[in-house]
């Protein structure tokens, strides 16, 4: 990002400290035990290109490890998610880790992506194609549709479309609610008026 685009998101955050610090997602980092599966499944059905191939640099497992699996020459492998925004798989031995529960604390329950219509479409299209069962389509908010499948490694994945915003898809927009709905259900978690007036103060009244 160029200095002046930094410079004013640094303005700008510290002018509303209820702005998002950071901008979003640079990349989700999930386990494999079959990158080439993984591969074909992220790419000609997710329609997630290939960015970035490597690996894991030699003694990574011991004093240089950064916070990634304990294993030597792993693959590690990104795809690009659309809007600027990647997935990368981490290629664990196989055997040497079981499988995760996605229900347990510290666990990702699933991963949702954002649709257009028209790749909404085109995804449960290409599920039905292949033989892979779904949930769906679902209304999950007002006007927000989702579908729920399984990719190759078991991960749970949810594909989210906005259906009156078509092309143009406007998550924030479509999920904000008012301060009014927010503080009902904060509500049940504490009745600190100054709390809740903190954490609802960038809602719409």
């Amino acid at each position: 990002m160029p200095d002046d685009a930094v410079k004013g998101r640094a303005q700008h955050a510290a002018a509303d400290p209820r702005a998002p610090l950071l901008r979003g997602v640079h990349h989700l980092a999930l386990n494999t035990e079959d990158m080439k599966a993984t591969i074909d499944f992220w790419t000609d059905i997710l329609g997630m290109p290939l960015i970035h191939a490597l690996k894991v640099p030699k003694g990574a497992s011991g004093p240089l490890n950064r916070g990634n699996p304990p294993f030597e020459d792993m693959r590690h492998y990104f795809f690009d998610m659309g809007n600027d925004s990647t997935v990368a798989f981490f290629e664990i031995p196989k055997g040497a880790k079981g499988k995760a529960d996605r229900d347990e604390i510290g666990g990702m329950q699933h991963c949702s992506f954002v649709a257009t219509q028209s790749a909404f479409a085109e995804l449960q299209r290409r599920l039905k194609a292949r033989g892979i069962p779904f949930l769906g389509p679902m209304v999950v908010l007002p006007g927000v549709e989702s579908i729920y499948f399984f990719d190759n490694n078991g991960i749970r994945l949810e594909a989210t479309c906005h259906g009156a915003d078509s092309e143009n898809p406007r998550v924030i927009a479509g999920v904000r609610q008012t301060q009014a709905v927010a503080r009902k259900e904060l509500a049940t978690i504490t009745q600190d008026q100054r709390w809740l007036d903190k954490v609802t103060a960038g809602l719409p009244k």
